[in-house]
């Protein structure tokens, strides 16, 4: 994965704030839910989560809330990142696969490449609506694939 750290390269203090209190929000830090910003990449946060008392199941494994919980507004932020000020950014609708019982510590890894932000920029500049869909996995730290969310964003620019 890389050297991560909290804070990231955020265009801006309000934004290295934002990022900051996300690991704060309490429904994140009640399931044990830590946000990592990898030091090379920008448009990547990765979020992980450890099997603990507290967001486990009746079966001893991770609560299905908590793996979707640690997915949710991560696309959200990296295409915010990528547009700039001028533009509204809502999950629009997701859908959670979940393929296996997470038994150890879980990470998502949260990807959208330059090349596509200014694809969706292009778009909603233009005037249209854009909704792109993204994908991204849940691991273990054994590497088992324990569930795979798919996003889709709503994004136009204002006004």
């Amino acid at each position: 994965m890389g050297r991560c750290y909290r804070r990231g390269a955020m265009a801006s203090l309000a934004q290295r704030l934002m990022m900051r209190w996300v690991n704060l929000y309490p429904p994140f830090l009640g399931a044990g839910i830590e946000v990592l910003y990898p030091k090379d990449d920008p448009f990547t946060i990765v979020v992980s989560m450890p099997l603990r008392f507290y967001n486990r199941n009746l079966f001893g494994t991770h609560f299905g809330g908590s793996l979707y919980a640690m997915t949710d507004p991560f696309f959200v932020f990296i295409v915010i990142k990528h547009l700039g000020p001028g533009y509204l950014v809502w999950n629009k609708k997701a859908t959670v696969e979940f393929l296996k019982p997470g038994r150890r510590r879980v990470t998502g890894r949260y990807h959208v490449p330059p090349e596509e932000g200014a694809r969706v920029k292009a778009l909603a500049d233009a005037g249209e609506t854009v909704e792109p869909t993204y994908v991204a996995e849940v691991k273990s730290d054994d590497g088992t694939l324990v569930a795979r969310v798919t996003q889709t964003l709503w994004v136009r620019k204002k006004g």
